[in-house]
Protein backbone atom coordinates (compact mmCIF):
# COMPACT_ATOMS: atom_id res chain seq x y z
CA UNK A 1 0.00 0.00 0.00
CA UNK A 2 1.16 3.56 -1.02
CA UNK A 3 1.66 6.03 1.63
CA UNK A 4 -1.17 7.88 0.02
CA UNK A 5 -3.44 5.12 0.41
CA UNK A 6 -2.21 4.79 4.03
CA UNK A 7 -3.14 8.30 4.48
CA UNK A 8 -6.64 8.04 2.91
CA UNK A 9 -7.41 4.92 4.97
CA UNK A 10 -6.86 6.76 7.83
CA UNK A 11 -8.68 9.46 7.06
CA UNK A 12 -11.16 7.23 6.31
CA UNK A 13 -11.05 5.43 9.57
CA UNK A 14 -10.98 9.14 11.40
CA UNK A 15 -14.21 9.99 9.67
CA UNK A 16 -16.11 7.00 10.82
CA UNK A 17 -14.34 7.58 14.29
CA UNK A 18 -15.97 10.50 14.39
CA UNK A 19 -19.84 10.05 12.64
CA UNK A 20 -19.63 6.84 15.62
CA UNK A 21 -18.60 9.38 18.52
CA UNK A 22 -21.12 11.64 17.33
CA UNK A 23 -24.04 9.53 17.14
CA UNK A 24 -23.02 7.94 20.51
CA UNK A 25 -22.97 11.63 22.08
CA UNK A 26 -26.44 12.48 20.64
CA UNK A 27 -28.05 9.26 22.41
CA UNK A 28 -26.34 10.16 25.48
CA UNK A 29 -27.33 13.86 25.48
CA UNK A 30 -30.98 12.95 24.65
CA UNK A 31 -30.91 10.67 27.55
CA UNK A 32 -28.75 12.67 30.06
CA UNK A 33 -31.52 15.64 29.42
CA UNK A 34 -34.18 13.27 30.42
CA UNK A 35 -32.38 11.75 33.12
CA UNK A 36 -31.20 15.55 34.79
CA UNK A 37 -34.55 16.96 34.12
CA UNK A 38 -36.57 14.37 36.36
CA UNK A 39 -33.98 14.98 38.65
CA UNK A 40 -34.78 18.79 38.79
CA UNK A 41 -38.37 18.62 38.09
CA UNK A 42 -38.57 16.38 41.55
CA UNK A 43 -39.79 13.05 39.84
CA UNK A 44 -41.17 10.68 42.41
CA UNK A 45 -38.52 7.86 41.76
CA UNK A 46 -35.38 10.81 41.74
CA UNK A 47 -37.27 12.25 45.61
CA UNK A 48 -37.32 8.66 46.89
CA UNK A 49 -33.58 7.51 45.10
CA UNK A 50 -31.97 10.74 46.90
CA UNK A 51 -34.12 10.17 50.19
CA UNK A 52 -33.16 6.52 50.07
CA UNK A 53 -28.61 7.75 49.71
CA UNK A 54 -29.56 10.08 52.34
CA UNK A 55 -27.69 12.73 51.18
CA UNK A 56 -30.41 14.75 50.69
CA UNK A 57 -32.48 16.30 48.01
CA UNK A 58 -29.77 18.68 47.48
CA UNK A 59 -27.48 16.39 46.16
CA UNK A 60 -30.30 15.77 43.91
CA UNK A 61 -30.38 18.95 42.62
CA UNK A 62 -26.91 19.43 41.80
CA UNK A 63 -26.58 15.88 40.07
CA UNK A 64 -29.45 17.05 37.67
CA UNK A 65 -27.80 20.19 37.04
CA UNK A 66 -24.60 18.35 35.92
CA UNK A 67 -26.43 15.85 33.87
CA UNK A 68 -28.52 18.62 32.28
CA UNK A 69 -25.05 20.72 31.61
CA UNK A 70 -22.79 17.54 30.65
CA UNK A 71 -25.86 16.56 28.08
CA UNK A 72 -25.44 19.69 26.57
CA UNK A 73 -21.70 19.78 26.35
CA UNK A 74 -21.78 16.58 24.98
CA UNK A 75 -23.58 18.32 22.00
CA UNK A 76 -20.66 21.32 21.53
CA UNK A 77 -17.88 20.29 19.94
CA UNK A 78 -15.28 22.33 21.77
CA UNK A 79 -16.61 21.12 24.88
CA UNK A 80 -17.34 17.22 24.10
CA UNK A 81 -14.66 15.92 25.49
CA UNK A 82 -14.78 17.98 28.78
CA UNK A 83 -18.38 17.05 28.94
CA UNK A 84 -17.69 13.54 28.71
CA UNK A 85 -14.99 13.55 31.60
CA UNK A 86 -17.90 15.50 33.88
CA UNK A 87 -20.38 12.81 33.28
CA UNK A 88 -17.74 9.78 34.09
CA UNK A 89 -17.26 11.36 37.18
CA UNK A 90 -20.87 11.67 37.81
CA UNK A 91 -21.40 8.11 36.72
CA UNK A 92 -18.33 7.20 39.07
CA UNK A 93 -20.25 8.79 42.21
CA UNK A 94 -23.80 7.37 40.83
CA UNK A 95 -21.69 3.64 40.99
CA UNK A 96 -20.40 4.40 44.48
CA UNK A 97 -23.95 5.46 45.59
CA UNK A 98 -25.40 2.56 44.16
CA UNK A 99 -22.98 -0.07 45.90
CA UNK A 100 -23.58 1.53 49.09
CA UNK A 101 -27.05 1.91 49.35
CA UNK A 102 -29.15 -1.19 49.90
CA UNK A 103 -31.56 -2.35 47.23
CA UNK A 104 -29.57 -0.08 44.42
CA UNK A 105 -26.76 -2.59 43.78
CA UNK A 106 -28.30 -3.69 40.31
CA UNK A 107 -28.05 -0.22 38.82
CA UNK A 108 -24.32 -0.21 39.51
CA UNK A 109 -23.55 -2.29 36.07
CA UNK A 110 -25.32 0.14 33.80
CA UNK A 111 -23.49 3.16 35.64
CA UNK A 112 -20.41 1.60 35.10
CA UNK A 113 -21.00 0.75 31.30
CA UNK A 114 -22.06 3.99 30.75
CA UNK A 115 -18.58 5.47 32.70
CA UNK A 116 -16.90 3.48 29.98
CA UNK A 117 -18.65 5.01 27.64
CA UNK A 118 -17.92 8.52 28.75
CA UNK A 119 -13.92 7.50 28.94
CA UNK A 120 -13.90 6.06 25.77
CA UNK A 121 -15.93 9.43 24.07
CA UNK A 122 -13.43 11.75 26.42
CA UNK A 123 -10.70 9.41 24.85
CA UNK A 124 -12.08 9.77 20.90
CA UNK A 125 -12.03 13.49 21.73
CA UNK A 126 -8.80 14.70 23.56
CA UNK A 127 -7.67 16.51 20.52
CA UNK A 128 -10.28 18.93 21.39
CA UNK A 129 -9.82 18.94 24.89
CA UNK A 130 -6.20 19.76 24.72
CA UNK A 131 -7.45 22.56 21.96
CA UNK A 132 -9.58 24.06 24.63
CA UNK A 133 -6.82 23.78 27.54
CA UNK A 134 -4.50 25.70 25.01
CA UNK A 135 -6.99 28.53 24.58
CA UNK A 136 -7.81 28.39 28.19
CA UNK A 137 -3.92 29.05 28.68
CA UNK A 138 -3.62 31.87 26.73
Amino acid sequence: MSPIETGSAARRRGRILNIVLWVVQILLAAFFLFQGGTKLAGSEDAVRLFTDLGAGQWLRYVTGVCEVAGAVGLLIPRLSGLAALGLLGVMAGATAGNLLTPGYHSFAAQTVVLGVVFALVAWGRRPRTRELAALVRR
